[in-house]
């Protein structure tokens, strides 16, 4: 049987980590509701966008017609840019996105195409490294602080690649965030990018059809579609951001309950232990007396 000692010690080990679960917590959901906070506004913007280029597609002859959409003829190299985070602490979360990984690179070498994977996150380029992947690690370090520049070079690389045929086809992985409770790892093809959804927006429907184009409606269309594809990598990198904290935050808490069961246990095995310890040395002044 553990000593007073021991059982204090253990005690005052289970509360300082207690602490630092407590606290890794509330630095979690504070990024949580911040990311998310701009996710949301972004999904706002990105919907008010989408209404204005299928009001131009309805109201004007012009055809969304971008190489960006075009799939080219012999697909033979591919990219995976997958999305992790750069610390642990998350649960699953890392284990989800890397098995998404591993089974997306398998499928698209099944078809006979050559891999090279993109990590954004620490986490998922360790495991590509691992793997022996081929691996680009010019972003493997910014999958916690997202931003638009980020989002923007990313992008600008992949589409530059796409256009010049270097790269025929690119999936994005990573963790959609569904609640704070729930991600799901998710796989989307990002290029050849599908723009079929473009001239289908609702709130397009009910904007008035006498627009002036400056400059005309197909120039103005072949700036919004690479926009629109820049778009979705910020999204993208903020959804899984955004499902990084939320996991992060639950798993602290799940830490901090267990922590406290155990330090309710082990309280109450010290005050046992004590009453024990007590009771003994009465019984002893009793036989000595």
């Amino acid at each position: 049987m553990a000593s007073l000692k021991e059982i204090k010690a253990r005690i005052a080990s289970v509360q300082s980590t207690l602490k630092i679960t407590s606290a890794m917590k509330m630095v979690a959901s504070a990024k949580l509701h911040k990311v998310q906070g701009v996710a949301e506004a972004l999904a706002e913007y990105e919907r008010h966008l989408a209404d204005i280029a299928a009001a131009i597609c309805r109201n004007s002859d012009a055809e969304v017609s971008s190489p960006l959409a075009v799939g080219h003829e012999r697909c033979r190299r591919a990219v995976v840019v997958a999305f992790s985070s750069d610390n642990s602490l998350c649960g699953a979360f890392n284990a989800n996105v890397i098995r998404e990984m591993t089974r997306e690179v398998g499928a698209l070498r099944s078809e006979g195409l050559s891999v090279e994977v993109w990590p954004v996150g620490e986490k998922i380029a360790q495991a590509a490294i691992k793997a022996e992947y081929p691996v680009k690690t010019d972003f493997r370090c910014r999958g916690g602080m997202p931003t638009y520049d980020d989002a923007v070079k990313l992008a600008r690389q992949l589409m530059e690649r796409y256009l010049s045929g270097e790269v025929d086809r690119v999936v994005l992985v990573y963790n959609h965030f569904h609640s704070t409770g729930h991600q799901a790892p998710r796989s989307e093809v990002f290029l050849p990018a599908d723009f079929s959804s473009l001239g289908s927006s609702e709130g397009a429907a009910s904007m008035p059809a006498d627009y002036i184009y400056e400059p005309d409606a197909g120039h103005l269309l072949a700036s919004l579609i690479p926009y629109t594809v820049r778009i979705r990598m910020y999204e993208v990198l903020l959804d899984s951001a955004t499902a990084e904290h939320a996991a992060r935050m639950v798993a602290m808490q799940t830490a901090t309950d267990n922590a406290q069961e155990l330090l309710g246990d082990l309280t109450l095995s010290y005050n046992k232990r004590r009453q024990q310890a007590i009771t003994d040395e009465l019984a002893d002044i009793t036989q000595a007396g």
